[in-house]
């Protein structure tokens, strides 16, 4: 197995900074990350509306320019080309860290191969953010992101999770969510979990309780907003 580092010319060469923003609040954001945003040629980001909003905020003004799951490949080789020219370039994504069910991959990929410098500017994660609250064990746990919207592929990996012994992460959209938590206590049973919704938002809103609870909840709410679930893992 080859091991992969900077080129030797790497000194002259760009540097991609892989800089999380904040998840809700524009105020959890480091001092660092917003310095490193003031500095580079270019900011690409998933939507430019909405990055504009904390970039403004922080009196940011670096070049904006869009890179989302459409077009992130096309753009690559071109991206590649300003790092090598000795261009500094950060990525971000709407909120959280930038990779985790979000784009990049396929830059980050292709920046490591080409011999780039790649560097991490580490915040904020709704993920994180979850498992410090959920009262659940965090020395291990799984991430999840979305699972498969298709039925069969769904309940296919919900049935594989049924056994793993980690605390479990998973996404899940406002619409769908009433779904995913009858779904888990019907496959899963009576297992602890914390609900997260808005996380760091105005109206930010934090549930602990078994599957059961949490779902019958959910069915007696109108719910809005984006959500992270975090389960107990399978028992001995």
């Amino acid at each position: 197995m080859s091991i992969r580092t900077p080129s030797a010319d790497a000194g002259q060469s760009g540097i991609l900074y892989v800089v999380a923003t904040p998840i809700g609040n524009l105020d959890d954001f480091s001092l660092r990350a917003v310095e490193i945003l003031r500095s580079v040629d270019l900011i690409l980001c998933e939507d430019t509306r909405r990055a504009r909003i904390l970039l403004s905020r922080h009196d940011i003004q670096s070049r904006l320019q869009s890179l989302h799951e459409h077009n992130e490949r096309r753009q690559v080789p071109a991206l590649l080309s300003r790092l090598a020219a000795g261009e500094t370039i950060a990525l971000i994504s709407d909120a959280g860290t930038p990779t985790i069910s979000d784009p990049g991959y396929n830059l980050i990929t292709a920046a490591v191969d080409a011999g780039a410098r790649v560097v991490p500017i580490p915040g904020p994660s709704a993920v994180t953010a979850i498992l410090s609250v959920a009262g659940l064990p965090t020395d291990r746990f799984v991430f999840e992101g979305f699972l498969p919207m298709r039925s069969g592929k769904r309940q296919r990996r919900i049935a594989e999770l049924a056994l793993e012994p980690r605390t479990i992460v998973l996404f899940e959209s406002p619409h769908r969510i009433v779904r995913l938590l009858a779904e888990l206590y019907g496959a899963w049973g009576e297992r602890r979990a914390c609900l997260g919704r808005e996380l760091t938002k105005r109206f930010e809103e934090i549930r602990h309780g078994t599957l059961a609870e949490l779902s019958q909840w959910a069915e007696s709410h109108t719910l809005r907003g984006e959500f992270v679930l975090a389960v107990a893992g399978a028992s001995d």
